[in-house]
């Protein structure tokens, strides 16, 4: 049994969430997103907000009920809130600068990295060492959050590159004598 999937998805001020045949559709002040169903899951209309359930009782089924929970509940709040990915720069020389809508990174390379925003997705840059990515789909913001850590992942030793804000990077000892 999904623990997940046995929760509705509470309805939220200012959102509309329509059915229709097997596509969800939520659209609230940021924005509007839309999921096709599996043909294992059913959702529809109950009293406390959107109930999932398994069509059948076959594993793949309770499988994908609570994955297509959370898929209508991230819908949901991106199109209310929104989702915000922050990233650090550690090192020296290493940072980041706006570009119009784009980033422009200093990341140790003999050129400069320029990551092009994609649609849906805003980038700041409020200090040169912070990058902050904000979008209305969870899965795009974390992608695009991923790609631009890629371009420098932090190395053990000096803990120099881009991480995730708060993310803990184990540091190894240097050699010895």
């Amino acid at each position: 049994m999904s623990r997940t999937g046995k929760k509705p998805v509470a309805p939220v001020s200012g959102v509309t969430v329509t059915i229709d045949g097997r596509t969800v559709t939520a659209k609230g002040p940021k924005g509007e997103l839309s999921i096709v169903l599996m043909d294992s899951v059913n959702v529809e209309n109950g009293a406390e907000g959107l109930v999932v359930s398994p069509a059948n009782d076959s594993r793949f089924a309770r499988a994908a009920w609570g994955t297509t929970r959370a898929l209508i509940q991230n819908m949901v709040t991106g199109v209310s809130a929104g989702f915000e990915k922050k990233l650090a720069i550690q090192g020296v020389g290493y940072r980041a600068a706006l570009q119009g809508k784009d980033v422009k990174l200093s990341l140790g390379f003999s050129h400069e990295v320029i990551y092009e925003a994609p649609k849906g997705i805003t980038l700041a840059v409020p200090v040169p060492t912070e990058i902050v990515v904000t979008g209305i789909d969870k899965q795009q913001v974390g992608q695009v959050a991923a790609d631009i850590r890629a371009w420098r992942k932090p190395e053990p030793y000096k803990g120099k590159g881009v991480r995730y804000a708060g993310e803990y990077v184990f540091r190894k000892e240097g050699k010895k004598k």
